[in-house]
């Protein structure tokens, strides 16, 4: 049997409230196979958002363990590279800056660096961007150059966290397919967290769907439909099957979640 390459066991996480506590994640058990694009679905405050950042090593279980290829990851794990809503660009560098960064904090040499950048602009399409500030760009092409510069360091793992959700419904659909297009490419095994069953649907090998807090996987649902996807395959008979089979694991925890804070 192969081995995973990311794996939680009996994970579970709280944070302290005030004088309270909160119980986020609850013995969760999650394994993603290599080359995998999971989707991670659920709830607001169903612990999505605290599952990423412990496989990304910024916060730990308090019972459990965490593994990427077997070993568990115990600080910031540099073989993942993490992807936020938010841009997080240094609005002072241009895209060629920005994306060779983090080549640059691993002491790449600077023609590597260059022929990188290149590489991974031209996949992001930012071809005659290079010497452009963020504030020059739209959103969806801030996030193209957050996309080439994880892909630059060359992680192991991509972990997204909501990344397309602060953009306008076309563009969010065109960066869909862009992120398709690139792990076609590049088979990076994916952790994507949404809210969106759409989104899910177009992206995902696999759906995980997580219960209302605490956070524990309450179905796995593997996704059939016929890869290149694209808008055409919503419109097709078993998308809408499959979107009514995610939405009633869905429901029932998105109630159970608004009725629990009214």
């Amino acid at each position: 049997m192969t081995q995973p390459i990311l794996a939680a066991n009996h994970v579970s996480k709280s944070f302290a409230i005030g004088r309270s506590w909160i119980v986020a994640v609850e013995d969760l058990s999650l394994a993603v196979d290599e080359g995998e694009l999971v989707c991670l679905l659920g709830a607001s405050g169903c612990g999505k958002t605290t599952i990423l950042n412990m496989f990304a090593g910024f916060t730990s279980p308090d019972s459990g363990e965490l593994c990427l290829r077997g070993r568990p990851i115990r600080g910031i794990e540099p073989r993942c590279g993490v992807v936020f809503q938010s841009y997080a660009l240094f609005p002072w560098k241009t895209v060629r800056g920005n994306v060779e960064f983090g080549l640059k904090m691993q002491r790449v040499p600077r023609a590597e660096r260059q022929h990188r950048a290149d590489h991974f602009i031209g996949m992001v399409k930012l071809r005659g961007f290079e010497h452009h500030y963020p504030a020059e760009l739209s959103g969806g092409m801030q996030q193209r150059v957050t996309l080439a510069r994880i892909l630059a360091a060359d992680p192991e793992v991509l972990l997204m966290d909501e990344p397309f959700a602060a953009l306008d419904a076309m563009t969010r659909q065109v960066m869909q397919q862009e992120l398709l297009r690139i792990r076609a490419d590049t088979g990076k095994t994916t952790l994507f967290i949404t809210h969106s069953l759409d989104e899910a649907l177009i992206l995902a090998d696999r759906i995980v769907v997580l219960s209302a807090r605490p956070g524990r996987v309450k179905a796995i649902i593997p996704n059939r439909l016929p890869m290149p996807r694209d808008v055409a395959v919503q419109l097709s008979p078993e998308y809408a099957a499959l979107k009514a089979q995610v939405w009633a694991e869905v429901e029932a925890e998105v109630r159970r979640h608004a009725d629990h804070a009214a």
